[in-house]
């Protein structure tokens, strides 16, 4: 049984070297018109003179100090959960896995939520409570599935993520309760997932934890190949199929926490675009997690731009429009895998 029959994806495209033209292209059309379309439009030649320093000081402004780094950022934490959902679905083989439904994005938000409750602002203290928290989660999360099972069974620890996340939305709520209304405003609205307090600090830490964390993931590629095979397969093959999943089950709850931390709670991404990419033929996990990383981009940047377009000038939480994909797109992945 090859990994694409595994998944439950009959069908790819004859050449995938076209899902990367077609991923490529989406998303430079996606930057442009993100960096293009607001409350103040700017035409492309604007644009461009706008990144180099070139212009109206205000159009300037605009594109360099505001749409440029909330695009990117937006960018990013796409790429990095569409990888991080990429890798949690082949460490514990499964296509329904991914770091929302995991709790590992909600121990991050606990972490930060309650940071922020107690007054931190610092945005790299934030991000270590994040980090935190999805420490937390994950250690959490493996110790149920052992003490259930004797062991970190695939389907224990999907199970026993969904119940570490609904812990963590109930933890969120007390470390809430009695938080000053500025602070619970900005807290709530954060949980929601949004982009559009992004700064060029913020998208240099996500940007750079998907550099190293996802590079390890990718570089690590050949272990998720080989656990797809099977535990009793694996392990002839050499591999510690325990200690692997540990390992790259924690590089990609770190990643998760990553684009928890810069953008907030936003679910779907990383257990979208990962089926998406195998579907277009990324039948190894290499480019696998490369092609979720592209298309991840593209997915976050048009629901950015939907998010702050669709009821203008107020800004829609940006995890409820990915939840407005994610959540039919699961429902029918799930009536195919109980097929």
């Amino acid at each position: 049984m090859n990994d694409t029959s595994r998944y439950g994806t009959r069908h790819a495209i004859p050449s995938p070297w076209l899902a990367w033209g077609i991923g490529a292209l989406l998303l430079v059309v996606v930057i442009g018109l993100g960096l293009s379309i607001g409350a103040v439009p700017i035409a492309l030649r604007d644009i461009v003179d706008a990144l180099r320093g070139i212009g109206d000081p205000s159009t300037i402004a605009i594109v360099r100090d505001l749409r440029a780094p909330r695009v990117l950022l937006a960018a990013l934490v796409g790429a990095g959960l569409a990888s991080s959902g990429g890798a949690l679905q082949g460490t514990l083989r499964n296509p329904l896995a991914e770091p929302y439904l995991l709790g590992v994005s909600g121990g991050a938000a606990v972490g930060a939520v309650t940071a922020m409750a107690l007054g931190v602002v610092q945005p790299a203290l934030v991000t270590a409570c994040a980090f935190a928290g999805a420490a937390i989660a994950t250690v959490v999360v493996t110790a149920i599935a052992r003490v259930v099972g004797g062991s970190a069974d695939t389907k224990l620890l999907l199970m026993a993520g969904v119940v570490v996340g609904a812990f963590t939305n109930a933890a969120i709520l007390v470390a809430l309760a009695d938080a000053p209304p500025e602070r619970l405003r900005g807290a709530l609205f954060w949980m929601m997932g949004s982009a559009a307090d992004a700064t060029w600090p913020a998208v240099a830490r996500c940007g750079g934890a998907l550099l190293l964390l996802g590079g390890v993931l990718v570089w690590r590629a050949r272990d998720l190949d080989v656990l797809s095979l099977g535990d009793e397969p694996a392990a002839a093959l050499g591999v510690n199929v325990d200690r692997v999943s540990r390992q790259l089950f924690l590089v990609a709850s770190w990643l998760a926490a990553a684009t928890v931390a810069a953008a907030g709670l936003i679910g779907f991404v990383g257990l979208v675009v990962p089926n998406i990419a195998r579907a277009l033929g990324a039948r190894q996990h290499r480019p696998m997690l490369l092609m979720s990383a592209l298309y991840g981009a593209v997915l976050l940047v048009a629901a950015d731009l939907l998010a702050r377009t669709v009821r203008a000038p107020a800004d829609l939480p940006l995890g409820a429009v990915t939840a407005l994909v994610g959540v039919p797109f699961f429902l029918l992945r799930l009536r195919r895998l109980a097929a």
